[in-house]
């Protein structure tokens, strides 16, 4: 007999996969056009174009630790994405309130405030789907 897994189980692993697949097209972005990103770093930010080459290549590490048939790398990559979702909050809240031209536009709060409002969402997903978390699911 073939086990299968149970359809919790199911939606958490396409849901990783699914972050995965995010995070690994962002940081091929982010590595092959890193001036798209500076406009929307904090002055206080240190080398700001090195920093955006490390979080694409973060972002690449915890895709990989997370699309990884293994659930210690998946958990690792969960943390690596969750801090990473706190790490870049600054540069959104930037682009946020500075009204930060890109692609030759300014994007409008229809668009930045669920930006913002879905940070947190990014975190716990990366959380849960990482297996760090169970919550507001329980364990069978």
């Amino acid at each position: 007999m073939i086990a299968t897994a149970t359809p919790p189980s199911r939606t958490r692993t396409g849901l990783r996969w699914l972050l995965a697949l995010v995070y690994f097209v962002v940081g091929i972005v982010h590595l092959r056009t890193p001036e798209a990103f500076l406009p929307i770093m904090p002055d206080w930010v240190p080398f700001p174009q090195a920093v955006v080459l490390l979080t694409g290549g973060w972002e690449l590490v915890g895709a990989a630790l997370l699309a990884w048939p293994n659930p210690r790398a998946n958990r690792w990559g969960g943390i690596a994405m969750a801090v990473y979702a706190v790490a870049v909050f600054p540069a959104n809240i930037k682009h946020a309130i500075d009204g930060v031209i890109i692609g030759g536009q300014v994007l409008g709060w229809g668009y930045h405030a669920p930006r913002l409002a879905f940070q947190p969402v990014f975190v716990w997903w990366a959380l849960w789907a990482g297996r760090v978390i169970d919550w507001p699911f329980h364990r069978p």
